[in-house]
C-alpha cells in the first residue's frame, strides 16, 4: 500500500510564509498627502461636466423649438 501523505520538504519553514503574509495584511495603509486636493479636483470636473451637459441640452432644446 502506498503512502500518499503530503509533507513539506525538510528545509521549508511553513510557518514563516504565514507570518510574512499576516505582517503584510496587518500593516497600515498610508494615505497619500494629495488625496483631499484630488477629491476636490474630481468634484470640480464632475460639476463642470454636469453644467456643460445642461447647457448643451438647453441649446438643443431651444434649437428644436
Amino acid at each position: 500500500m502506498s503512502n500518499y501523505q503530503n509533507f513539506p520538504p525538510a528545509n521549508e519553514d511553513t510557518s514563516a510564509s504565514t507570518q510574512m503574509f499576516r505582517a503584510f495584511v496587518d500593516e497600515p495603509v498610508a494615505q497619500p498627502a494629495t488625496a483631499p486636493s484630488e477629491t476636490r479636483r474630481t468634484g470640480l470636473l464632475a460639476l463642470v461636466g454636469i453644467i456643460t451637459l445642461v447647457v448643451v441640452v438647453g441649446v438643443v432644446y431651444l434649437a428644436m423649438k
